[in-house]
């Protein structure tokens, strides 16, 4: 009994740490999250049709390229929050270049370039960027921020697993029509008395 309940212990203690995982590196020796989507029968038209409407209702992302290309660039942001007893503020922000490639039945997506902004609060009480210079989340700090560095990577790595989700989700949800709305029957009320 012991055995089986020290067992489930370190496994889900394995599973915990797993989740705190850093990106990959590309071959440009930057951070990277990529992932390929197959939606089989679906034309590329089509997704770029759903892409139209996750991108349009989406406030943290920016469309750089035309619609017309198959290969779409846009520029987000994500807010990185420090958890201390309870208490969570932002830390800073990471910037983001998102990628997406349409074909035919499948798209393919991934964000690359991030880049940190660190906050400060401001005299009203904000949490505002304390520059306009990001720094570039693959250059590694000296030794006295280095903990606090890699931190940061993690939780950019688990927002941008997050991000995923939330795209993909997007464009499932767009494939599945509204449900229209049942015509209401009109009455005429010219002739009638109260």
């Amino acid at each position: 009994m012991k055995r089986g309940l020290f067992v489930a212990l370190w496994l889900c203690s394995v599973a915990g740490f797993a989740q705190d995982v850093e990106l990959p590196f590309d071959e440009r020796g930057k951070f990277i999250y990529y992932e390929v989507v197959v939606q089989k029968d679906v034309p590329a038209s089509m997704l770029m049709e759903r892409a139209t409407k996750f991108f349009n209702a989406s406030k943290e992302l920016k469309l750089k390229t035309s619609p017309q290309d198959t290969l779409w660039m846009a520029r987000g942001k994500m807010v990185i929050n420090k958890t201390a007893f309870v208490l969570s503020r932002p830390s800073g922000e990471v910037g983001y270049h998102l990628y997406v490639d349409f074909k035919n039945g499948k798209y393919r997506f991934w964000l690359t370039d991030f880049s940190f902004i660190s906050y400060q609060r401001d005299r009203y009480g904000n949490f505002v960027p304390e520059t306009t210079v990001a720094i570039p989340l693959e250059k590694k700090p000296g030794r006295l921020n280095a903990g606090e560095w890699t931190a940061y990577s993690k939780a950019t790595a688990r927002e941008a697993k997050l991000f995923a989700e939330r795209f993909k989700k997007g464009m499932l949800e767009s494939a599945i029509n509204p449900p229209t709305a049942k015509a209401v029957p009109s009455v005429d009320t010219k002739n009638q008395k109260w």
